[in-house]
């Protein structure tokens, strides 16, 4: 193995591909990255044995091989190099040298045999849409994913598609979030629905590989793994398995109290309300709806807060508090200027949705709290 390749270029597939490591593997080879070099150029793969991330890149090949090089420690020294090209190739059987500019160096491989193939895909179903778009659903979702592994299925964000919309689920027991994205997609004969659960690790990593571009995003899903494409990089995770809880049976179908106010200044407000919230035991704000007004309440040792925003208040005032981290996450979600919440009672949820339309929808339990 022997090639020539960008510097910058090499920087920023191994900054890509080095997401899939595993912080610690029982397995030396998932620490590694894997490299190839053959006649359509340079491959860069990195694997945890779940999730494994691959990128192509031009480079001028002078000999055809493959190793294993450590990963994060090669993602570290590229990035000091001082040149603008490195070149890499073979000393001997596992000992790689690496020059760029005046800098000469050697990194001890591993056996590119031991690497494990990337998992074929059995393709069911397939989503196409433009890469900024199918982040900014991303991250409007997957905060809303459990932490806690003793639900394992709820980790994950569900994917859930029918003939002509695509949804993204996530929920922890204490809130729930929802983006809905018409179009027209493929399903196999004789099938309505299909759902998918991808770990919210793996979302995750989607959202920060996917460029700041309309560029295409492939995602195939298959019984068992999903498969992502964008320009040179392809991800393959494995998916979660088990039943998705059904979530449209805790969806509130009517509200006593519906309210619309500034989004902005209502973030404003929640996010002056948290710097005391947070000094407090249960990082908690209080809003109170009534008239044409919301008045944001938090209180510590140390002191209070009070805010006040306009608002229509359409039914009965309601005094409500929440975890100040859990609503003013929903709000950084929100695309829209006005903020619509609907409401039954202090003790029942809060669904936050459009004034218009269906395109997202956010519901987040309240904390019980004493008058």
């Amino acid at each position: 193995m022997k090639f020539t390749t960008e510097t910058y270029g090499l920087m920023e597939g191994l900054s890509t591909v080095t997401r899939a490591l595993a912080a610690r593997s029982a397995k030396p080879i998932f620490e590694g990255v894997l490299i190839e070099a053959g006649e359509d150029g340079l491959s860069l793969t990195c694997s945890d044995g779940n999730l494994t991330i691959q990128t192509d890149l031009p480079a001028m090949i002078e000999d055809n091989g493959r190793t294993v090089l450590p990963g994060r420690l090669l993602n570290d020294l590229v990035r000091k190099l001082p040149g603008t090209a490195v070149s890499m190739g073979f000393t001997d059987t596992n000992r790689v040298e690496i020059r760029s500019e005046r800098f000469k160096g050697t990194l001890t491989g591993m056996n590119a045999m031991e690497y494990p193939e990337m998992p074929e895909v059995e393709q069911i179903a397939v989503v196409e849409m433009p890469a900024q778009k199918l982040r900014d659903i991303i991250t409007r979702t997957v905060f809303c994913v459990a932490t806690d592994e003793s639900r394992q299925i709820l980790t994950g964000v569900l994917v859930e598609l029918t003939a002509d919309e695509l949804r993204m689920v996530a929920l922890d027991g204490f809130r729930l979030a929802m983006h809905r994205c018409p179009g027209s997609y493929a399903l196999p004969s004789g099938t309505e629905k299909l759902r998918f659960v991808v770990p919210g690790k793996v979302m995750n990593e989607i959202s920060r590989v996917l460029p700041d571009s309309d560029a295409v995003c492939k995602l195939v899903f298959g019984k068992t793994h999903m498969r992502m494409e964008v320009g040179q990089t392809h991800l393959i995770s494995m998916l979660l398995a088990g039943e998705y809880i059904d979530y449209e049976r805790i969806l509130p179908k009517s509200f006593v109290t519906e309210t619309l106010s500034d989004k902005n200044e209502v973030e404003q407000a929640i996010t002056r309300a948290s710097l005391l919230a947070r000094e407090g035991k249960n990082n908690l704000v209080r809003l109170h709806f009534a008239e044409d007004r919301l008045m944001v309440d938090s209180a510590a040792e140390v002191g209070n807060t009070q805010d006040e925003v306009p608002a229509t208040v359409n039914g009965s005032p309601i005094d409500i508090a929440f975890n100040a981290k859990y609503l003013s996450e929903a709000l950084r979600g929100i695309p829209d200027e006005k903020l619509c919440m609907k409401f039954n009672a202090n003790v029942h949820p809060c669904v936050i949705e459009p004034q218009e339309g269906n395109e997202y929808l956010y519901l987040i339990l309240p904390v019980r709290v004493r008058s």
